[in-house]
């Protein structure tokens, strides 16, 4: 529960105000697709409250979660809360906000009218009334195929982002995902991390040489500095022998973007040559099919011996 108000004695009428966006990106900017910032339906929800003569006791404010899923913290807080305190309405800004497919808004619904409470939308005239519950079921129905359409063209987006070269999602370890604007437009690309590409770089070089293990040059790139990128929620930390070896494996560091199985050349700038990849495929599928480890004839191992000698 993001925040709480203090019970009025004057006030028999109870209310709850749900708010949501859909992204964290929208939450920090304040803004969704449709403009529906958290002040706006804060604001829109209160404002409705009083045109009832409810006060608002409880406050549920979701951050950057889909509403194709009724798993979210602060909707279930608030369906525990109404549960378990006497509450007369539960305010939406509108019905897409609880829910963005017929099934979850059906029990979502179902839980609010068996804790005794109202749904009340600040845009759209539902009720229990049959029309106001048939405009509901339309709007539920409009919310689902508003997702499942903005989901379709989402998805041939980025198949054609990544026809074009580009990069779908988070760029892998190694490199940056950034933004600039140039004539008021948002250009996304991707760079290469100064911090971090040089240590990708010696670890394929390293490897390729047939003289490391994946154990060892995990414990190697920890020693020398190497770490992941934080997240919103997670400290940068030390490559495990599973992330190295899945990024030993990533094409992406030869220029090839992978989406829905298919490989397309893309428009970063590749950290390591094919050849010197395909080298390091070579071995680690011998390794996986137990073969002894062996040096292997490359043409940068001189180069590779020198750094892990100097490294050991």
């Amino acid at each position: 529960m993001t925040a709480t108000t203090t019970e009025n004695p004057l006030s028999p009428l109870r209310a709850v105000s749900y708010v949501r966006v859909s992204t964290l990106d929208q939450a920090r900017r304040g803004s969704e697709p449709e403009g529906l910032s958290i002040p706006a339906q804060r604001e829109a929800n209160r404002r409705r409250a009083l045109e009832m003569g409810a006060l608002v006791v409880a406050e549920f404010v979701e951050r950057g979660r889909s509403g194709t899923s009724i798993e979210r913290p602060e909707l279930q807080g608030m369906l525990e809360y109404i549960q378990e305190r006497p509450v007369g309405f539960v305010i939406v800004h509108k019905i897409d906000r609880l829910a963005r497919n017929r099934a979850a808004d059906s029990a979502i619904t179902k839980t609010v009218l068996g804790a005794g409470a109202y749904l009340v939308s600040t845009t759209e005239a539902i009720s229990t009334t049959p029309s106001g519950m048939l405009l509901h079921g339309i709007m539920a129905s409009i919310a689902e195929f508003y997702s499942q359409n903005l989901a379709t063209e989402v998805k041939k987006g980025m198949r054609q982002k990544v026809i074009q070269g580009g990069t779908p999602g988070r760029a892998p370890l190694g490199y940056l995902n950034e933004r600039r604007f140039e004539d008021g437009r948002e250009v996304r690309t991707i760079t290469i991390d100064p911090e971090r590409a040089e240590h990708i770089i010696w670890a394929f070089y390293a490897y390729a040489s047939g003289g490391w293990s994946v154990t060892r040059l995990a414990a190697e790139l920890e020693a020398r500095g190497l770490r992941t990128m934080p997240g919103p929620n997670t400290p940068a930390q030390s490559l495990t022998v599973n992330g190295l070896h899945h990024l030993l494996r990533h094409p992406y560091y030869k220029g090839i973007v992978v989406h829905d199985g298919g490989e397309h050349s893309g428009r970063h700038e590749p950290l390591i040559d094919s050849v010197t990849w395909a080298t390091v495929q070579d071995i680690l599928t011998a390794r996986r099919n137990g073969e002894r480890s062996r040096v292997h004839d490359h043409y940068l191992k001189g180069r590779s011996s020198a750094s892990s000698a100097a490294g050991d």
